[in-house]
Order: C-alpha cells, then structure tokens, then sequence
C-alpha cells in the first residue's frame, strides 16, 4: 500500500480523503469503511519502517501465541472499534462545543499501529507473567504518552484499540482469568519502573517530531509552528497591559526564540533519562534524582499555572469561565503526571537498595547548589553591567526577580508575565545561556554519581577486592563480597577485606574475612573497632567454623545460622540405592532430549536471558514474600562475567531451569565453585535440579583442579550440627536460638530453606555448620530486625515490629 501510494511522504490528498479515517470521513462523508482501510496506509517513510517491524515482530508474536485466526479477528476488531469508539468521543465533543473535538475534526487518520496495539494486548492474555505484565505496561504507557505530547484522532484511536483488544483477549482465553494481584521481583519492577519514567521523560520530543500538536502537555508545540515575532513589538506591545490569548502566545514564542530556551526545556528531560537509566540498575541515588526533578516540575506547574491569582500577577485565567475548562484541564495534567511519577518512585523506593558513596552525594548536592549560586550572581552582576541592552532597561530588582525564570523550563512559563528581553548578542548569550550550563553540570554530575561504586565502594576499592578474592582466601562465599549493595573495608596492610552491610544501626558482614588468614583475627578486630567508631553493632556472618576460636578469644557470643553442604568432585561416583533418584533425574532427562549447557550470561543469547527472566519472574509470583537478597542472589548478580550458568535446555531450546555458580580462588586459579541462583519452571520435568547439579559434578570431577562443588548454604536451617564448642557458644533455648528457630519456622512456608537443606542430601554432601558472631546477647533483638531487613529490604515497619514481638 505505501508503495502503492508513495512511501516517502506519505499518501496523496485524494487517497487520504477516500481512505483516511476520522469526525470528517466518517460522520460528515459517510466513509464507513475508512476505520479498516485506514490501518493499511502509513504518513511518510519513517512510519512505515516502524510500520513494518511491528507488524513483523509484535504481530508475530502475537500469531505465536494466539493463533492466526484470533490474531486477524482481533487485528480488524481493535481496528474498527478502536476508531469507531473514538470518533464517537469527537461526536460527542464537537457537539458539546469541546476545544479539541473542534480542532482535530478535519484531521484524517492514517494508522497501522492502531490495530498493532490492539493486537498485541490481547496476546498478553496468553503470554506468561513476566510477559503479560511488560506487554500490557509497555503499550499502555507508549499509548498514553503518545495521547498527552501529540494528542491527535490516531493516538485517540490508538489507546482504545489497546483496551479494547485486551478485553476481546480476555474473552478468547481458554481458562480462567486470574485477578490476583501477582508479585514482582525487585529486579523486574526496578525495570519496569525505569521504563515508566524513560517513556515520560521522552515524552515532549514526541510534541516536536509529530506532525500535529494537540496534546495535553505539549508546551514546546509553539517552537515549530511559527516565526519569532520582533522582540521590540512584542514587548511594547504587551507591556502596556494588552495581555491578550495572542500577545501570550507571542511572548511563549519570543521565550523560544533561540537554542539556549530550548536547552532549558529539553536538559531537565536528558537528567530524566540519565536517571531512568539509574533506576534499571537499582540506584536510590537516580530514584532520589527523579523524584527532585518530577517534584520540581509539579511543584512549577502548580506555581505557575495554579498559584498566580496568590501571587498577585495582573494575568490569571478565568477557571470559572466554561470556556476555558479545556485550558484548566491542560494546566492540572501537567501538574498531575510529574507529581504522579514523583509519588509511585517515593513509594518504590526501597527497591533501589544501592546507595551511592555518601562523599559522592555530598558533592553533586554541593555542587548543584553552587553553580546555581555562581550563575545566578554571574546573571545578575553582567546584566547589571549590560542594563542598557535589555529593553525596557533593567534594574538590579528586576534581575534579582527574573533569576528563577532563567532556569526554568518555557513551557511552565507561558502565563508569566514578560517584564524585559535582551536587545544584542552579548545580552542575549546571557539571557539564554545560564540555564542550559546549569542543567549540563546537573546531567554531568548525575553520570559521575551513577558511575561511582556503592556506599564505601569505588571502582579501585572493587579491583582491589577482586585481586585479594583472587589471590584466595574467605572460603567458599567469598565471593558474595563482590556483589553491589555491600560496603568495603580493609585493613591498614590492604591483604584483608570485609564486606558489610549497616542496617539500622548493625553492621552485618557478607561472609568472614577475605585475604591472609594470618592476619585475620587482627583485621576483625580492627573493623570491630572502626565500627564501634561509628556507633555501629558489629556482627559477623555466615562464619565457618575455623574462625570460632577467634570469637571465643574476644569474649563474643556465637550462635549457628545454617549448615553448607559441600561436594568432593575428585571422589564423586553416583552408584548405590543412596543415588537412585539421581541417576533416575539423568536418564529422566535423557529420554526428554533436555541437555545441560555449561555458560555465562554474556555468551547467552537473546532468546535464552528472556527465558531466564521469565522463570524468575514466575518463581517470585509463587511467593507470599518478595525474593531475598543480602545473602542470596538475584537475577542482578548473573550478569558477572566470573559468574557461570548450567541451563536446562531442550531440543527446541527451551530453558527449562538455571543454575549460577560462584568462583573460588588459590593463586588465580578457580579452585571451587558455588551454587547461587537456581530456578526453575514450574511445568519443567521433574528432576530437572538434580539433574543440573549432576551434570555440573560430573564436569568438574574430570578437572583435577577443582577441589570443591558447594551447594551453598540453606538459611535458617540446620541438621542439628554446631560448628564446635568454645566459649560464647549459644544453648539451645536461648534467645538467640529461639530468634533463629522462629524466623525460620515463619519464612519456612514461603522460602522452604528446611526443605531445600532436604533436598540438599541427596547428594551425600559433607555439611559445614555455619555461625554468627555478635559482641553482646543485649543487642539481639535490634541484630534480628537488621537481619530480616537485609534479606527483606522491603520489609515495612510494621512487620518488622510484628517479628520482634514475636521473639518473645
């Protein structure tokens, strides 16, 4: 059809007037055929491009997981119902004399993403979770961004036909519709979120690049349209109080009028991006920057658009006139959207746990707030030299008033009365360019801020943990040190490293010392002391049991937390009735063609990390509680290029199950890995667990050099072993103990650790107790609270009061 009809700039006039749908076509001509015939015709060759690889990728898959027949039914439906439903809405305001309605009735829509949209939200009904739920958020934010920056008839259309596809979805779906509410992992609605405010944040570019500009926050909209008017006319003549609808739209066009305005508008939305891009890798440090920066606009807008009457300006819109409740309407979605956007990241904000390094936040507020002091008195000492190039001349109130203004996005300034313009180019530079600087040094200092390592560490401080866990020692969970969220802190010979956490006031160490083992009772000490410094709770956690003596010597309790099972690869011979279910899961496997893949994040391919999302995403909805972290990894920590995966894959290259193993090292060679991550579907073979790790023993028996296959401890489950008698060792029944059995009795019908310990032995592994050491009985309860809030950062207040109380 395109080449048909030009593919380059679109469709001719005749073609559009016969094809093209809208009020116009449909209620004035009687084309009613034009809502269908419409879908097939495209605006200009970009369009069509778009065109093409969605009807190729999102219909595609849509035809995957509908079938053809219900994707061509709902294809022409969401078409015609969409159009339809929203030349119906025009119907309706064109009669009731609505300012849109009448603007946009002699538009033609061309559109093939109208049934596009349709389409593919009625194939989230048959997609998985993690899918159903990117597919309906995805389309419903592109939807209305697309209606509130262009806010054309197509966009109008556009929105409906995704509604209506997801109900005809919903009615074609085989089973039951489930309306529970399905929890999210932190690492998908860190994702989600990011996409929210980047598709917001983008949103404005939308207003420049549309062909019309009808929108509900389309303030830039003027830039493109028409020519700036001369300053000199237009201050002399709104200046002696003509404020008509005209003089304020030349004045918002004279604000435009150059690049460094445009800046001003455009930078604030480049910071949104930086930050957006902050939020997908769980930074509170970019959630913080969205937040400042949505608020900032809301709070704008309010002033600006809301607040004028209070503020005493001769220019105020007439709200209660009904012939400007378009206008109001206007003014309150521009307030409402940023507040919005600043509101849902408020109150999401614990699932960015990664803070940034606290010197680092100090200098980008420092710095932020100094160069807005520098170029405000900058704007304000030159245009004090320079007074008699601004016409009307200037004095130093009238500067000292217009500094915020220099600052501030146009598009919330198009009721604000204009007081003075520069009149010459040195002037003008002046007048236009200290805002665009100021939003350069925020989006600079932003990146700087992001790039930078978490709390306490640096990109040396992480290469210089690297190299101490590479030269060896710290065990088999080591490696957890590594992960973001954890403070560094090493002793004055730079061989010793602990990683550590500080959680309401307790200072909760990842795992036992990295480095020297001789110097390691020296180190704990003195990061005992630098802790106490600082009026921290030290503990020590997920100890083996060769650091108890330590302990005992400094005169600290102890306590057991969990047993680590550990596999001799060297000795590994899967014969014998203890052995049956293994073997039984191997040749299960067989039979099904499902193979084990031995790989890493970077090497897999598309395909493969979607799917490992997925199952994520679907073992984290089967949870009452959201996923763990602190000691238990997420899908985060399989993007390390040392971490390895073992994929359960089949013929059709299916992934039916993951496994993620963590390195050991001696002297730079891998000695040992770790079992981290493991997840599976949950319609995969039975078996398919036992099964990977098989695999996986099996692979590192005919390596000599791997002396060790862990498989990691089960939180808050033990057999009944102790990690050795010593001083400081809690009894059972003690407080301690009685934190310990009831955590794990609470979170043992969600999390199953006991039941994953079970599932442990049958792999005959030896089980090396693990202990944690704490200074003082006293601080137990606090210890516990700081504990259940590292697992759960999300864990509220009152949750956490509910399981103090239940210690007792």
């Amino acid at each position: 059809m395109a080449l048909a009809t030009g593919p380059l700039h679109g469709s001719t006039r005749p073609v559009r007037l016969l094809l093209g749908t809208g009020y116009e076509s449909v209620v004035e001509q009687g084309h009613w055929w034009t809502p269908l015939t419409s879908v097939f015709l495209v605006d200009n060759g970009a369009e069509l491009l778009l065109a093409l690889a969605g009807a190729v990728i999102l219909l595609g898959y849509a035809e995957r997981l509908m079938g053809s027949g219900r994707t061509i039914i709902v294809f022409a439906s969401s078409a015609v119902l969409g159009a339809a439903g929203g030349i119906l809405l025009q119907d309706i305001g064109v009669a009731g004399g609505e300012l849109w309605s009448r603007g946009v009735s002699e538009l033609f829509a061309l559109d093939p993403f109208t049934p596009i949209f349709g389409t593919i939200m009625a194939a989230s009904c048959y997609a998985g979770p993690l899918w159903r739920r990117r597919i309906r958020v995805f389309t419903i934010s592109a939807a209305m961004v697309l209606l509130l920056y262009s806010g054309q008839p197509s966009d109008v259309y556009r929105l409906i036909a995704a509604l209506v596809g997801l109900g005809i979805g919903a009615l074609f779906r085989p089973s039951r519709i489930d309306f529970t509410w399905r929890r999210s992992s932190h690492h998908e609605t860190r994702t989600l979120l990011a996409a929210v405010a980047g598709v917001l944040a983008v949103g404005p570019l939308i207003t420049i690049f549309s062909g019309a500009r009808f929108g509900l926050l389309a303030p830039l909209g003027l830039l493109l349209t028409q020519d700036v008017p001369a300053a000199t006319d237009v201050v002399d003549r709104c200046l002696l109080g003509n404020i008509t609808r005209q003089c304020v739209h030349e004045l918002t066009l004279e604000r435009i009028g150059g690049p460094g305005p445009v800046l001003v508008s455009l930078l604030p939305l480049l910071t949104l991006l930086v930050a957006a891009f902050g939020l997908a890798r769980g930074r509170r440090f970019a959630a913080w920057l969205a937040i400042v920066v949505n608020a900032g606009m809301a709070v704008l807008g309010a002033w600006y658009y809301g607040l004028l009457p209070v503020s005493g300006q001769p220019y105020v819109w007439r709200w209660h006139s009904a012939h400007y409740w378009e206008i109001a309407l206007v003014l309150v979605v521009s307030v409402l959207v940023p507040l919005a956007t600043a509101i849902v990241l408020a109150a999401n904000l614990r699932r960015f746990p990664v803070r940034g390094r606290p010197g680092r936040r100090r200098r980008f507020a420092l710095t932020v707030v100094l160069s807005f002091l520098g170029l405000a008195s900058l704007y304000v000492g030159a245009g004090w030299l320079l007074r008699d190039s601004f016409r009307p001349r200037v004095t130093l109130i009238d500067l000292v008033t217009d500094v915020p203004e220099r600052f501030i996005p146009v598009g919330f300034l198009r009721l604000e009365r204009l007081s003075f313009l520069p009149t010459d180019w040195i002037s003008a530079a002046l007048y236009q360019w200290v805002g665009p600087v100021f939003w350069i040094i925020v989006i600079v200092g932003a990146i700087l801020s992001l790039r930078s390592g978490t709390a306490g560490v640096g990109r040396d401080d992480q290469a210089r943990l690297r190299e101490i866990h590479t030269r060896g020692g710290g065990g088999s969970l080591a490696f957890m040190a590594t992960w973001e969220g954890n403070s560094i802190w090493f002793n004055r010979a730079g061989d010793v490293a602990i990683a550590y956490r500080v959680v309401n006031g307790v200072a909760i160490t990842t795992t036992e010392p990295i480095g020297r083992a001789e110097h390691g009772a020296q180190a704990i000490s003195d990061f005992a002391t630098m802790c106490d410094d600082h009026g921290w709770i030290p503990v020590f956690y997920s100890l083996h049991g060769s650091w108890q003596a330590t302990f005992s010597r400094m005169g600290w309790q102890s306590m057991g937390i969990g047993e680590e099972t550990v596999l001799r690869p060297r000795s590994w011979d899967p014969t014998g009735k203890k052995w049956q279910d293994i073997r039984s899961s191997i040749n299960r496997a067989d039979r099904a063609g499902v193979r084990a893949v031995w790989t890493d994040h970077k090497a897999l391919g598309v395909f493969h990390s979607l799917q490992i999302t997925e199952i994520s995403e679907l073992w984290v909805q089967e949870k009452e509680l959201p996923e763990l972290g602190f000691t238990l990894g997420g899908l985060d920590e399989l993007h390390d290029p040392a971490v390895r995966l073992m994929l359960a894959v089949d013929a059709d290259e299916r992934v039916h199950a993951v496994t993620s193993w963590m390195p050991s090292y001696r002297d730079g060679i891998v000695v040992g890995w770790t079992l981290d991550f493991m997840r599976r579907r949950p319609d995969s073979m039975n078996g398919v667990m036992e099964f990977l790790i098989a695999r996986t023993m099996q692979m590192m028996s005919e390596q000599p050099e791997i002396e060790f296959l862990s498989l990691s401890a089960a939180p808050l489950a033990q057999t009944g072993a102790q990690p050795g008698a010593g001083a400081g060792q809690e009894r059972a029944g003690s407080l301690a103990a009685r934190m310990l059995d009831f955590l794990g009795r609470s979170l043992e019908p969600v999390y199953g650790f006991r039941s994953l310990l079970a599932f442990k032995r049958k792999f005959q592994p030896e089980f090396q107790p693990l202990f944690m050491a704490y200074p003082d009985p006293v601080a137990l309860p606090a210890i516990g609270i700081a504990l259940a809030r590292a697992y759960l950062p999300t864990l509220s207040m009152r949750e956490a009061l509910a399981f103090a109380r239940g210690l007792g």
